[in-house]
């Protein structure tokens, strides 16, 4: 049975300590020439309106894209090394990315707000990036909306591996916004209480798979080939 399924990044599959706060200040300052009066607001909102929403706070024009993803790349690469120093993966991800890559019938990538060259970065600093097919995730750059992702890796997919357009798809992350992203795209969504909110709260949002954690390999791949038969 074929099965496309995309991860979250912060939260889900790394705990990155404060280090995309950075990212984004450093960002700004690199577009401003000073720093922020405060962190950004993240919340599993893509770049584009993170970004956005740290220009509206200081009443400035907001630059180009291409401008705003280039600072976002420069301040991503200078913040790799603290990333790997106060970072980590979180528990039980690196044994279900490799056990989901050897499923042959399943395509493994990533639904992330950050852009492309971040998204790799932050996996690289733990080694996962080989784990998952990065040409295929869906990213900040993408689109300003979540639910506009599942759609953008949705026709990679299909244009690299030739997949039905109906495959099953599932999302796997920790913030109401993937629980939204999901229903509005009419895909599966596995939750994980790993991040800011509770398992309560996600339930609450919609999920109705919600987890502690993705500890549990043997259980999330069994949730993983239940949502691949439906």
């Amino acid at each position: 049975m074929s099965l496309i399924v995309l991860w979250d990044i912060d939260h889900t599959l790394i705990e990155n300590s404060g280090v995309s706060k950075e990212i984004y200040g450093r960002a700004y300052t690199l577009l401003t020439g000073v720093p922020p009066a405060g962190a950004a607001a993240t919340e599993g909102r893509t770049d584009r309106l993170i970004m956005r929403s740290l220009f509206e706070q200081h009443a400035l024009t907001e630059p180009a894209w291409p401008q705003i993803e280039a600072a976002l790349t420069q301040a991503g690469q200078e913040r790799a090394e603290a990333l790997r120093a106060r970072g980590r993966a979180l528990p039980g991800v690196r044994t279900i990315l490799k056990t989901a890559s050897t499923r042959g019938s399943w395509v493994s990538s990533v639904l992330t707000g950050n852009i492309r060259a971040n998204a790799r970065v932050k996996l690289a600093a733990f080694e996962l990036d080989g784990l998952v097919d990065l040409n295929v995730g869906a990213y900040g750059a993408d689109a300003e909306q979540r639910p506009a992702l599942v759609d953008v890796a949705r026709a990679r997919v299909r244009d690299r591996y030739g997949l039905p357009t109906k495959t099953p798809l599932v999302l796997v992350g920790d913030t109401p916004r993937d629980v939204e992203a999901a229903q509005v795209a009419g895909a599966h969504i596995i939750a994980v209480a790993t991040g800011v909110h509770s398992q309560t709260e996600l339930s609450r949002a919609g999920a109705a798979l919600v987890l502690p954690d993705l500890s549990d390999t043997a259980g999330l791949i069994g949730l993983l080939e239940r949502c691949a038969s439906q």
